[in-house]
């Protein structure tokens, strides 16, 4: 029986995490559960799992949730903060964690987490995008195993040899496949992106996704940000890592190896897979996904990404061949863009100006440590609040 701490346990990650953990009691159990301020779902969840611990983001819903699970005679213990995500992340009662808090607030945890060796299930990329080789680095160094939750970067996972030792050239490696389907807008015209919407913007065609990740395959960032993800897990520079556009969803990445042949993990778009995947790895375990039938599906189409729709993709392309705290800077500038366009202060176009021009103002320095990171991203929010003010 393994044990399970899962952070943002009610944004889509979370609830189809629980999913597959629901149809396995035998083999998993809830430590923990945590939640910003979903205070009511985090309750129900809760009642249903029997965690130890719940975390939430503040004293005031730390106060609301005690109040609800004392009422259901459930002895879950509450606390709130970002500490006690390190805490719940690194603790000895929790075997692995589901890493799937979005954005840099996830940082942190996730770090806990490498440094307690824990094995970390990472569906937050942003973490990883942020601190580069310091969550590598932490990984390796307190024995901790990093499993990708992302769909592309699971499917490479699975697609790559066992005991992948993030060197391309040692096991005939040539180029990773990253597929995007293209989100909303790939056959818009660019002229009318301007007056793109909210409500068009958050309508994936193919996922069922949070506000912030939708409006991110909108633009494409979230393919940039998996670009720069795939560097860090496997070890490929810039020029190894093509997207490829796959409007269809079914084949989720591929690797392309030197002798000609080219792998490719398939399945319907849901995230059961992949997580089912990482929470069982080695073994294979129901996910609940209905098999794909290719037969009904009938065709699959792919073509390139052009980055004058999406300058987001070639602004994460930079930021990964400019390395140092480029990459936590562009992400940082990004979060900001995404929550002013969402709050309705700017339009659609302006998240890729605001980003280029954040990334033009801070200057780039090298990401010795979690300090400088965190410096770097603060003075990127800075800028951006402040351009968007004026």
């Amino acid at each position: 029986m393994q044990s399970i701490s899962i952070l943002g346990s009610t944004g889509s990650i979370g609830v189809s995490t629980l999913d597959v953990i629901a149809r396995h009691p035998d083999r998993y159990r809830v430590y923990a559960l945590s939640a910003h301020s979903r205070v009511a779902e985090l309750a129900a969840q809760c009642e249903s799992f029997r965690p130890q611990v719940a975390v939430v983001g503040s004293a005031a819903a730390a106060g609301e949730l005690n109040g609800l699970l004392r009422a259901k005679g459930l002895p879950t213990e509450v606390a709130y903060g970002p500490e006690a995500l390190c805490d719940i992340a690194s603790a000895p009662g929790c075997d692995m964690v589901m890493a799937a808090i979005v954005g840099a607030a996830g940082l942190a945890s996730t770090l806990a987490a490498a440094r307690a060796g824990k094995k970390i299930l990472l569906a937050n990329k942003e973490a990883l995008v942020i601190s580069g080789q310091l969550l590598m680095d932490a990984v390796a160094a307190h024995g901790a195993s990093l499993l990708p939750i992302d769909s592309e970067h699971n499917a490479i996972f699975q697609c790559l040899p066992p005991g992948y030792t993030r060197s391309m050239p040692a096991h005939g490696v040539e180029k990773i496949l990253l597929t995007a389907s293209g989100g909303p807008f790939l056959t818009r015209d660019v002229a009318t992106l301007d007056a793109v919407t909210v409500e068009e913007a958050v309508a994936h065609p193919k996922w069922v996704m949070g506000r912030k990740i939708s409006v991110d395959s909108a633009t494409m960032m979230n393919k940039g940000l998996e670009v720069i993800e795939a560097h860090w897990l496997f070890g490929a520079p810039a020029d190894k890592i093509e997207v490829v556009i796959h409007p269809q969803s079914v084949i989720h990445s591929m690797v392309s190896y030197s002798d000609g042949s080219v792998l490719a993990q398939l399945g319907n778009p849901d995230m059961r897979t992949p997580i089912a995947s990482a929470l069982a790895y080695p073994d294979r375990i129901a996910s609940g996904v209905a098999p794909l039938d290719l037969a009904q599906i009938a065709q699959l189409s792919f073509s390139q990404p052009d980055f004058g729709r999406f300058p987001c993709l070639k602004l994460a392309y930079d930021a990964l061949r400019a390395g140092g705290t480029l990459a936590a800077v562009l992400n940082a500038a990004n979060e900001v863009a995404v929550q002013a366009f969402l709050d309705r202060k700017i339009g659609f176009r302006m998240i890729d100006q605001l980003i280029q021009r954040v990334m033009s103002a801070i200057p780039n320095r090298q990401a010795a440590d979690v300090g400088t990171l965190l410096e770097q991203d603060a003075a990127a929010r800075a800028h951006a609040e402040a351009l968007i003010s004026q």
